[in-house]
C-alpha cells in the first residue's frame, strides 16, 4: 500500500480508470455485444499495461507529493483522462468523431452530464460507461475535497478556514509525518470509498425493487450519487419505477446538500439539522416549488381546474423533485414536471432552474455551482450590514466561527462570486463570437460552469453536435473550470507551485 501511495496521483487515476473498463466489457459480453466487449477489454488491457510500465519506471524515484502538486495532478486528470476514456467509447460507437467522444467523456467525468447522443443511439455498455465515468468523477471529487482542497482552503473551505486560499498547508506542518499529503489521500480514499459505493449499491437495490431494469437502476444510482444526471432513457419520466423511483432518488439527492450527510470529518458539534448548508438547501427546495405551485394554482382558476387537486399535488411533487435535482446540479426532470403546465396552462420558465443550478449544492460534495456555504456567508454579511444601519453601535451575536464567516468568509465568497460572474460573461461573449445567440450562449455557459448539463435540453433546446469543434473544446474547458473552480486554477498558477 505504501508503494502505491508513493506513485503520482495522475498515474493512480489512470490505472484505476483503465481497470474500470472491465465492468462494461463484462456487461457487454453477458448481453452478447461482442464488439463492445472486445473494445472495452482491449482498452482496459492496454491502459493497465502502460500504467504498469510507467509505475515500474518511476517506482524507485522520489516524487514531490505536496497538496499543491496533487491539485495540479487533479486538474490534469480532468483534462487528460477523458482522452483515455474516449478511446474505447469512440471505438464502440463507431459512428462518431473522436472530438465528440472526448466531449462526452469530459462531460461525464466532470459530472456535468451534457450529451451529444440520443439514448437510442448508444448500446447498453456504452450507456453504462458514461454513467460509470460520471460516478468515478464524483468519487474523485469526494476524496479530493477531503485530502486536497480542504488543506489548501479551496473548494468552499476558504469560507470557514483560518488560512488564505492555497496557503494554509504551506504555512503548516502538513507535508511531513503521518499527515503527509500522500497518506492523507490514501486515508480519505479508505474512509470515503466504502461509503460512496455502499450508498450507490443501496440505491441500486431500491430502484430494482421499485421496478427499474438493472441497467437503468445502476445508471440512475450512479448518476444521483455523482450528480451527473446521466440516464440511458430518453428522460427520467420514462423509468418503469415511476413515482416510487423518483421518491427514492429524491431522498438520495440530499447527500449533495451537505458533507455532514455522509461524513463527520467537518467540525460540527450540533448535528446535521443545525448545519447552515443543509438548512438553506432544504429551505430553497421547499420554497421554490411552493412559489411555483401557487403561481400555477392561481392561473388554474382561469381554466376551471382549481379543484383538480390530484393534478395539483402531482404538479407540486414535480416541482419539488426537479428543484432538488437542479439545486444539487443533477439535472433530472420529474415525470410530473409538465403536469403543472397542463394543470394551469402556464409554462414553467427555465430561468428558475438556471438560478437553482447557479446556487449549487454543498461544499465538498459532488454538486457544482457557487455552493450553499458561500451563499450563506453573503447572507450573514448582508444581514449584519442591515443591522448596523439600524443600530450602528450594535455588537454581533455570533461566535468566533460566525464572525469569521460573516467577515473574511463573506469577503472571499464575494471575490469568488465576482470571478464566477466575470467568467460567465467572458464565456457568453466567446460563444457569441462563434455565432451562438445570447439566450443559448447564456444557457450553455451556466450549464457548463455549474456542471448541470441537462439544462441545455431543458432551458433551451440546443444541438451540441452543430457547434464547431473548437467551441466544443471551450465548453470542455468551462466544465473543467466549473468542477475545479477558478480559485483553485489561480492557486495552481501561483509561483509557489513551480518553486517546489
Amino acid at each position: 500500500m505504501k508503494t502505491i501511495a508513493r506513485l503520482p496521483l495522475f498515474l493512480l487515476l489512470t490505472g484505476l480508470g483503465s481497470f474500470s473498463m472491465l465492468l462494461p466489457a463484462v456487461f457487454a459480453y453477458v448481453i452478447e455485444e461482442h464488439h463492445d466487449a472486445r473494445t472495452f477489454f482491449y482498452g482496459a488491457l492496454l491502459g493497465l499495461i502502460l500504467t504498469a510500465l510507467v509505475a515500474l519506471a518511476l517506482g524507485n524515484r522520489h516524487h514531490n507529493q505536496s497538496a499543491l502538486r496533487q491539485l495540479v495532478a487533479l486538474a490534469a486528470g480532468f483534462v487528460v483522462l477523458p482522452l483515455i476514456f474516449a478511446v474505447p467509447f469512440h471505438e464502440a460507437v463507431r459512428t462518431t468523431g473522436f472530438g465528440n467522444a472526448y466531449f462526452e467523456m469530459v462531460s461525464s467525468f466532470t459530472t456535468t452530464g451534457a450529451t451529444m447522443f440520443d439514448a437510442a443511439r448508444l448500446s447498453g455498455p456504452e450507456h453504462l460507461w458514461r454513467a460509470q465515468v460520471g460516478w468515478m468523477g464524483g468519487l474523485v471529487m469526494w476524496i479530493a475535497a477531503s485530502a486536497i482542497l480542504a488543506p489548501l482552503a479551496l473548494g468552499g473551505f476558504e469560507v470557514t478556514a483560518s488560512g488564505e486560499p492555497g496557503q494554509s498547508i504551506a504555512q503548516g506542518a502538513m507535508n511531513t509525518g503521518p499527515t503527509s499529503p500522500a497518506e492523507r489521500l490514501m486515508r480519505s480514499a479508505h474512509v470515503l470509498f466504502p461509503v460512496y459505493t455502499g450508498l450507490t449499491l443501496a440505491l441500486t437495490v431500491m430502484l430494482l425493487v421499485a421496478g427499474d431494469p438493472p441497467l437503468v437502476a445502476v445508471s440512475h444510482a450512479m448518476s444521483v450519487m455523482a450528480t451527473s444526471g446521466i440516464t440511458p432513457l430518453a428522460d427520467l419520466g420514462a423509468a418503469p419505477s415511476g413515482l416510487a423511483g423518483e421518491m427514492i432518488l429524491f431522498c438520495f439527492l440530499f447527500f449533495a446538500l451537505s458533507r455532514l450527510t455522509f461524513s463527520a470529518d467537518t467540525r460540527q458539534e450540533r448535528g446535521l439539522f443545525y448545519d447552515p448548508e443543509f438548512r438553506l438547501g432544504v429551505m430553497i427546495v421547499v420554497a421554490v416549488p411552493l412559489a411555483m405551485f401557487l403561481r400555477h394554482w392561481v392561473a388554474s382558476f382561469e381554466v376551471g381546474e382549481e379543484q383538480n387537486w390530484i393534478a395539483g399535488l402531482r404538479a407540486l411533487w414535480g416541482g419539488l423533485f426537479t428543484a432538488a435535482s437542479f439545486l444539487t446540479t443533477t439535472g433530472f426532470i420529474s415525470g410530473d414536471w409538465d403536469t403543472a403546465q397542463d394543470w394551469s396552462g402556464l409554462p414553467t420558465p427555465g430561468i428558475i432552474l438556471m438560478g437553482l443550478a447557479l446556487v449549487g449544492g454543498g461544499v465538498a460534495t459532488t454538486a457544482g455551482g457557487v455552493k450553499l456555504l458561500r451563499v450563506y456567508a453573503l447572507y450573514l454579511n448582508g444581514k449584519r450590514e442591515i443591522e448596523r444601519l439600524v443600530h450602528p453601535h450594535s455588537v454581533g451575536r455570533a461566535g468566533p466561527l460566525g464572525r469569521r464567516i460573516r467577515r473574511e468568509g463573506a469577503f472571499i465568497a464575494w471575490v469568488f462570486f465576482m470571478f464566477f460572474a466575470l467568467t460567465l460573461a467572458a464565456m457568453t461573449l466567446i460563444l457569441g463570437a462563434y455565432g451562438v445567440d445570447f439566450e443559448r450562449a447564456t444557457v450553455l455557459t451556466i450549464a457548463t460552469l455549474s456542471n448541470t448539463g441537462p439544462l441545455i435540453d431543458t432551458a433551451a433546446v440546443i444541438d451540441l453536435a452543430s457547434i464547431p469543434w473548437d467551441a466544443q473544446l471551450i465548453l470542455c474547458l468551462a466544465m473543467v473550470l466549473g468542477r475545479l473552480e477558478l480559485l483553485a486554477i489561480i492557486v495552481m498558477i501561483s509561483p509557489e507551485v513551480w518553486r517546489e
